[in-house]
């Protein structure tokens, strides 16, 4: 059985040309909508992400970009995380603490420091201009996740040319598949 997605948007809720929307239309997702989606409070965002896990049946895999992915890791770190949650695909996540970030990113800040209980994999660019990528590879290892970097991507959103995503697609396939048991064929 295919995991149900759980989208976790960042700023702004992720735009209809977005491709956390437009896997959301594709695969059915469940999606996190923040009461505002323009101003976030770190523990009101994991607070709302926690009730869609829970109205959510079946086995669950988390799709989070921008500041979603540290919505993610405030939720793991203050919410009971039930075994249902398969893993967690983290794309472009921003540092809190670097010098130029936005009050809105700067609120996340201090990030969890504690493993993830579920496999995740982060994904960075290298020219993302909320974090830089070796500061996503630190963080990576020290939730416990695998990191991909995706090359000169930019913030890996609509407004750098990332609409459907289709390299994302790809990432994500293998992630449920690494995540997701498989019965052995039967003969």
């Amino acid at each position: 059985m295919t995991p149900t997605l759980v989208i976790v948007p960042g700023l702004g809720d992720s735009g209809p040309e977005h491709w956390q929307t437009l896997w959301e239309r594709k695969f059915g997702a469940a999606r996190v909508r923040q009461d505002d989606p323009e101003e976030p409070d770190p523990h009101a965002w994991a607070a709302r992400l926690d009730e869609v896990v829970r109205d959510t049946p079946g086995e669950l895999v988390l799709v989070a970009h921008s500041c979603g992915v540290p919505t993610v890791a405030h939720w793991a770190a203050h919410f009971e995380v039930p075994e249902r949650v398969r893993g967690a695909l983290l794309v472009a996540p921003p540092d809190p603490e670097r010098p130029n970030a936005p009050e809105e990113v700067r609120r996340f800040a201090p990030l969890p420091s504690a493993p993830l209980p579920f496999p995740a994999l982060v994904v960075a660019s290298e020219n993302d201009p909320y974090a830089a990528s070796k500061w996503a590879e630190a963080l990576a290892d020290t939730w416990g996740a695998e990191f991909v970097t995706a090359g000169e991507a930019g913030h890996l959103n609509t407004a750098s040319g990332h609409g459907d995503w289709p390299d994302g697609e790809v990432l994500l396939s293998e992630c449920l598949h690494a995540w997701t048991p498989h019965p052995f064929t039967r003969f």
